[in-house]
């Protein structure tokens, strides 16, 4: 079998992970961290990209690798235009919306630009899988009751379909031939069923869908007008309380789901009632996306770092294994998810797809 060395990066808000595959195998890991103090000087996320570059190296070099022996370079897809899922070449445009930040400023921006940098320097493909801004939902579901707000498809595409891979291979079955609902338990949760290879309704965790460790999901709308125009909070008070302050955090003062069980066995009837009521709403959201499909699921998957949680899988469960057989694959493996990505395409398992 060819052996293909694979850089993966992941650039988060005060970290770089970087690791150097061998086709499935790692050969390491490292996080870089970034200090705030050290981030401070940079006005934008595009800012940082010479200062992490210069990290990555040498991490590299601290390694000992071979440069010369990479067959490609894999990066974080950051929230670009609405693009269908699969592994993407870095090419110009996506460089320039990354830099101007095409949805938002976000550490995720980085990952092609620095795949891109780091590829050039030997001559080799740089690609990014699966960003959070994968949209293949099928005309139904776009529709929300206001015309001018339409439900927009932005999730956990990395994780959810790295996984929906694995799932494939484990049972033995063509990936584009599973109907799976699939959900990604972390502080924000997605709610998603894909068919024929394509994530056709999922929840976006920032707006909709059951509230999470720090998300608040779906809420009431009147009482959500309420809040906004009460004169006590700035737009962006909102938002932090929707986005970062809100579900188990803003409930119980800790998003660490380590912690709320710990309150639980102790005793804690409200933190025992909080969860089992993120569980009831995720719980009812894979019941809504089995209708999409009118119940005909091959699996229902969990994934995401909650999925490590006993008492929360089996809470889950209890309510929807009538639906379909419950799978569970705990953790999330983004490094592992990118480099897979871009194995996928050295192999010929797929063509890469080019951003417009």
């Amino acid at each position: 079998m060819q052996q293909y060395k694979i850089l993966a990066i992941n650039p988060g808000s005060t970290s770089t992970k970087i690791a150097v595959y061998t086709n499935e195998k790692i050969n390491f890991e490292q996080v870089i961290r970034h200090s705030l103090d050290e981030l401070k000087p940079f006005a934008k996320i595009y800012d940082q990209y010479d200062y992490r570059l210069q990290l990555v190296e040498k991490a590299l070099a601290d390694y000992h690798v071979d440069m010369e022996s990479l067959a490609a370079v894999v990066g974080r897809g950051g929230p670009l235009k609405p693009l269908a899922s699969g592994t993407y070449e870095v090419n110009e445009t996506m460089i320039e919306d990354l830099k101007r930040g095409v949805q938002t400023e976000h550490a995720s921006n980085l990952g092609g630009i620095l795949a891109k940098g780091i590829a050039d320097q030997v001559n080799i493909p740089a690609f990014i899988v699966d960003p959070v801004s994968v949209d293949e939902l099928q005309p139904l579901a776009r529709i929300s009751g206001l015309p001018d707000v339409p439900r927009r498809s932005l999730f956990h595409a990395l994780n959810l379909k790295a996984v929906a891979h694995r799932v494939a291979k484990d049972l033995n079955k063509n990936y584009d031939e599973l109907t799976l609902i699939l959900i990604h338990l972390g502080s924000g949760i997605s709610v998603g069923v894909q068919k024929n290879g394509k994530m056709i309704d999922v929840t976006n965790p920032n707006d909709l869908g059951p509230f999470s460790p720090e998300r608040a999901g779906a809420v009431p709308s009147y009482g959500l007008i309420n809040l906004c125009f009460s004169g006590k909070y700035t737009i962006e008070d909102i938002k932090k309380k929707l986005i970062g302050n809100a579900g188990l955090l803003a409930h119980l003062g800790t998003s660490n789901g380590r912690d709320v069980e710990d309150r639980i066995a102790a005793g804690d009837s409200k933190a025992a009632l909080v969860y089992e009521a993120m569980a009831y709403q995720v719980a009812k959201e894979i019941g809504a996306m089995a209708t999409v499909v009118n119940g005909q699921v091959d699996g229902i998957v969990l994934t995401g770092g909650l999925a490590y949680s006993a008492m929360l899988v089996k809470m889950i469960t209890a309510r929807i294994k009538f639906i379909a057989p419950v799978i569970v694959y705990p953790g999330e493996d983004e490094l592992k998810a990118l480099a897979e990505g871009a194995l996928r395409v050295l192999r010929g398992e797929e063509q890469p797809k080019v951003y417009k």
